[in-house]
């Protein structure tokens, strides 16, 4: 896809413009686990089983990854801008009526629904940094953005948790509508349209298959969203299950988010890593530095959970490889999937989103199909996950 005449010029030169991108693409994040720490009392609060708690969850990763696959083509072809506002509109909806919700299908529902309307801000913010900026300047400012990401889930949590505490579990959604208003302002005073691909002529749903079929044939790509799909995947089922863990270990809503920053402040410094390393070292040597820290760091964490080592720093501490590892594989990654085929950068970003919200989901429901007593049937699920990514990266390096 083509950029508007000195649109890179004009990012170069713009922090409030990458500061807004930067926003638009965390608040999917921030939505997803700003009730992580909740998720502990809703089974009582709502009266149900834990299986239906995670469906929260769950039910969030799915809408935020298939609606993805809708918004990228749509974002191609009508530009970006529109069809964010669109997503940040649905989003505050969703988050007005999970905060009113008073049964666990509501919240579900409207999960769902929040998750369906945060999908475009994740998908067209990918594509906005596509149009913006190319060659290792594009993986540089990925890992930028993960650096930024990387605070999201345990800031989240933190604040979630304290708010959750203080003044009940609903204001964390009161937080998400007011959030969302606020993007819709800076989105619609601060973002360009967007280049589009091609004239909108022709019927789009047509269009929307064609450029799937057309990425579809792309090996590469492929293998550069399997290993994206394996890495959230992973992060996800630790996210879904570490409260489970954390609370056999005594840990309760308002401490989760401390252990939890294990990974994420780990990954802001593999994001810097990748940022200074990725020139010199290039795409290759840097995704297999990150591969190799993310699997040894699960196999330090299993380790210490059949050695009998029952508590939670035998958790964070191991993972802050992984978080490390993630770091240095995810942005090569992530550039590598909308540079494949750069013209339709928005139906690439939308098929590495969906599939990692598909399997992150995954993740998150099977983690509440397993009893957690200790670490240990969580470290072997994100192991399996993480071991398939590796597969993945050996036939990419072949390829």
């Amino acid at each position: 896809m083509a950029s508007a005449p000195g649109t890179q010029d004009t990012a170069a030169h713009s922090p409030w413009l990458i500061a807004n991108v930067l926003a638009q693409i965390a608040f999917g994040l921030l939505a997803m686990t700003l009730c992580l720490p909740s998720m502990q009392e809703w089974g009582v609060i709502f009266d149900t089983h834990q299986t239906d708690v995670q469906l929260t969850f769950s039910g969030y990763v799915v809408a935020y990854g298939a609606l993805q696959l809708v918004y990228g083509p749509l974002s191609d072809r009508y530009g970006r801008k529109p069809i964010l506002m669109l997503g940040l509109v649905v989003a505050g909806l969703a988050s007005v009526m999970a905060a009113l919700a008073t049964d666990i299908t509501t919240l579900i529902a409207a999960r769902v629904l929040q998750g369906a309307g945060c999908a475009a801000s994740m998908v067209v913010s990918r594509s906005m940094v596509q149009d913006l900026f190319a060659g290792p300047q594009r993986t540089r400012v990925m890992a930028y953005i993960g650096m930024a990401m990387g605070m999201c889930p345990p800031l989240a949590t933190l604040i979630g948790g304290q708010m959750h505490v203080r003044f009940g579990w609903q204001t964390n959604f009161v937080l998400l509508a007011v959030l969302a208003v606020l993007l819709l302002v800076a989105a619609w005073l601060g973002l360009p349209r967007g280049a589009q691909s091609a004239p909108a002529t022709g019927h789009w749903l047509r269009a929307m298959l064609s450029a799937y079929a057309r990425l579809l044939r792309e090996p590469r790509f492929l293998l550069y969203v399997a290993i994206l799909a394996a890495s959230t995947a992973t992060f996800y089922a630790f996210l879904a299950g570490a409260p489970i863990v954390l609370k056999g270990y005594g840990i309760g809503p308002d401490g989760i988010g401390w252990f939890i920053m294990a990974v994420p402040v780990s990954y802001i410094l593999g994001n810097f890593m990748t940022s200074r390393l990725i020139q010199q070292a290039g795409e290759s040597r840097v995704m297999a530095w990150g591969q190799a820290l993310t699997l040894g760091g699960l196999v330090v964490m299993l380790a210490l959970g059949l050695g009998g080592v029952q508590t939670a720093l035998a958790v964070a501490l191991p993972l802050l490889l992984l978080g490390l590892g993630h770091g240095l594989l995810n942005p090569p990654t992530l550039a590598g999937t909308v540079g494949v085929v750069p013209a339709l950068a928005g139906s690439a970003a939308a098929v590495a989103g969906l599939m990692q919200q598909l399997t992150g989901a995954s993740a998150g429901y099977l983690v509440g199909l397993v009893p957690h007593e200790g670490a240990v049937n969580l470290g072997w699920m994100m192991l399996g996950f993480a071991l398939t990514g590796a597969v993945a990266q050996f036939f990419l390096r072949r390829r």
